[in-house]
Formats: C-alpha cells, sequence, structure tokens
C-alpha cells in the first residue's frame, strides 16, 4: 500500500493522487509550488515579455527565493534572455504598464546577480515616464500590479505614488475597486482586478523603507482590502468572480483567489494583520485551491482567462489555466509557506 500525504494543511486532507502511480510523497505549500511551476514549465514554452508572462515569472522567482532551486532561476532567466531583458513598446501607447510589468523579473534576476543589463531598460523605461510629467497611466486597476511596485523598487516612489492616487481616486470604493470608469458605481467588483491590487499593496510596502511617507497610506488600504474581501470569501474557500455578487456568474476562480491568498498570508507574515483574524481564511483559501483547483498533474485549473469582467472568458472550467494565474499561485505557495 502506497502511504499518500497531501499539499493540504488541515486535519482533514484530502489526498490528490489516487493511484499509486499518480501517488509522490508530497506536503506542504512550496511542494504545491512545485507541481504547478513544474507542469507550467514542462508543458509550456518560453512565452512573451507581456504582463501575462511577467506575472508567471514573478511568482517563479518567488518560488526560486523560497525553495533556493536555481531550475526557477534558471528558467525565468532563459526567458529574460530571450527577450534581452526588454520591454514591449507602443508608439500609440507609450508608458503602458501592461508593457512595463516584465521588469518586476527582471529586477528580481538583478538582484540575485546585479548586471546592470538586467535592470537597464526598466529604469530608462521609468525615467522615460516621470519625464512626461503625466499621471493619468493607470486608468485601469490592475496597472496597479503591472507597475506600483517597481517605482517603489527603483526609488521613485513619489511618482509612484501620484499614478497611484489618480487611479485611487476614481476606482477605489471603501475597500474594494472597480476595474475601471465603465464599473464606477455598479456592484461588479471584479475578483482578479482587486487581486491585483491587493498584491501591488502587498509587494510595494515590502519594497518601501520603514521611514517612507507613503508606507502609511498604502497600509491603510491593504488593510481595508484585507477586511472587504475576507467578508466575501466562497464556503469552499475560493471568491467568486464577482465579489460584489455571487450570483453574476458563480463558481470558483483560482486567480483572485490566489491573489487574496498572497497578500493576505504576506500581511500576517509581515506583521500588517493579524494572524488570529486572517490566517483562517488563508487556510481556508489554501486548501480550497488545493482541494478544487490544482490536479495530479500539477495543472492549475479554473483560471479565469483574459479578460475585465466577471462575464469574461465564461464558464471557467476545471481545465482552465493561464500563465498569470500560475504565477499568482507560486506567489501564494511562497507565503503561506512562511507562516
Amino acid at each position: 500500500m502506497v502511504r499518500r500525504r497531501s499539499f493540504l494543511l488541515g486535519a482533514t486532507a484530502l489526498p490528490l493522487f489516487g493511484t499509486p502511480a499518480q501517488a509522490q510523497a508530497l506536503a506542504g505549500p512550496l511542494d504545491a509550488g512545485r507541481a504547478a511551476a513544474d507542469y507550467w514549465i514542462r508543458t509550456q514554452s518560453l512565452g512573451g515579455n507581456d504582463w501575462q508572462d511577467a506575472t508567471l515569472h514573478s511568482g517563479v522567482m518567488a518560488l526560486y527565493k523560497a525553495t533556493k532551486d536555481t531550475k526557477y532561476r534558471d528558467y525565468s532567466l532563459s526567458w529574460a534572455n530571450r527577450h534581452n531583458f526588454g520591454l514591449k513598446s507602443s508608439s500609440g501607447n507609450p508608458h503602458f504598464a501592461d508593457y512595463q510589468a516584465a521588469g518586476q523579473a527582471y529586477l528580481d534576476l538583478y538582484e540575485d546577480n546585479p548586471e546592470p543589463r538586467r535592470k537597464a531598460a526598466i529604469v530608462r523605461e521609468i525615467d522615460a515616464t516621470i519625464a512626461t510629467g503625466k499621471v493619468d497611466y493607470w486608468w485601469w486597476v490592475d496597472a496597479l500590479h503591472m507597475a506600483l511596485p517597481i517605482f517603489a523598487r527603483l526609488n521613485k516612489a513619489d511618482y509612484g505614488d501620484r499614478l497611484y492616487r489618480w487611479t485611487r481616486q476614481r476606482l477605489w470604493n471603501d475597500g474594494l475597486w472597480w476595474r475601471d470608469s465603465k464599473f464606477v458605481n455598479k456592484n461588479i467588483y471584479w475578483s482578479r482586478g482587486n487581486g491585483w491590487a491587493i498584491a501591488a499593496l502587498a509587494k510595494t510596502i515590502e519594497a518601501l523603507p520603514q521611514n517612507s511617507p507613503y508606507r502609511a497610506g498604502y497600509l491603510q488600504d491593504f488593510q481595508k482590502m484585507a477586511a472587504a474581501t475576507t467578508k466575501v470569501q466562497r464556503g469552499d474557500g475560493l471568491w467568486n468572480v464577482n465579489l460584489g455578487d455571487p450570483n453574476n456568474y458563480p463558481g470558483p476562480e483560482t486567480s483572485g483567489t490566489a491573489f487574496f491568498t498572497y497578500g493576505l498570508a504576506w500581511g500576517i507574515r509581515s506583521g500588517h494583520l493579524s494572524a488570529t483574524t486572517y490566517r483562517p481564511a488563508v487556510m481556508k483559501a489554501w486548501d480550497g485551491m488545493l482541494r478544487t483547483a490544482l490536479q495530479s498533474s500539477g495543472r492549475l485549473g479554473y483560471v479565469q482567462g483574459m479578460g475585465q469582467q466577471p462575464s469574461d472568458h465564461q464558464p471557467v472550467s476545471r481545465n482552465d489555466t493561464a500563465n498569470f494565474g500560475v504565477g499568482a499561485f507560486l506567489l501564494a505557495s511562497s507565503e503561506v509557506a512562511k507562516i
């Protein structure tokens, strides 16, 4: 008889592997992260340098830092070298946050080995953005995750905060975010859109020095988001695609759930959220993703495809996966392991 251990943390954890051929001695969040990363690496070719793969490699580099397994760093390095540590660009849409997102993984690789070429392109791009003097670049909430942490990491937090405040004034509603101006004053709070925001705040606060004048404001927003999102967590631990209306395309969704799990776990680990209050929500979410979304092969399902609202890419199914969803799951696994 093969004795199986699951990825789950609870006392009633159920094994994910149903046959001896599938059984492996796997336990704990980092093993689950490895399974998801290894499946993606095994089944997908190196992708582009847009926001989707940038999010994947942000998670891969978090997994590398947590496990010290150089195969994950080398995977991200191969991807970055494929693109010469460069960024996408558009003459019709300059300084687009989605095209800046790759800079996060490039900066992770630079911190691992400070070769100047690894951060040259993103430094040039952020300096060029600042030189315009404009603050209206981030008209959709996703942009916060794509770019805000980069400004903090490059010691440009003052300008990043100006961009953030412009977006917040238009899309923030007492702990939750509308995706963009089309949704303002509607009861539609897109799960992944809010996931982008809570992850952005966690990454940015982590990057800022303790004496930064911007920390308190970001931390207040982060804590309000934590309270608002845990109030609408599903019974199975995941979140619906619409945080405002559970009957609007109901069903589990992994990418928003993974970002919330990452943000809440980071908040506990960093001492900014009460473990007594929020650890049960994190554990419930983590167990929920493993019971519902992570398959024995390592494929991560129930990831809503690219879109901007609950109705996009519906219905979301067990086999729906995407690079950005895997990246979010890797971020979550790396933080859950720390608590």
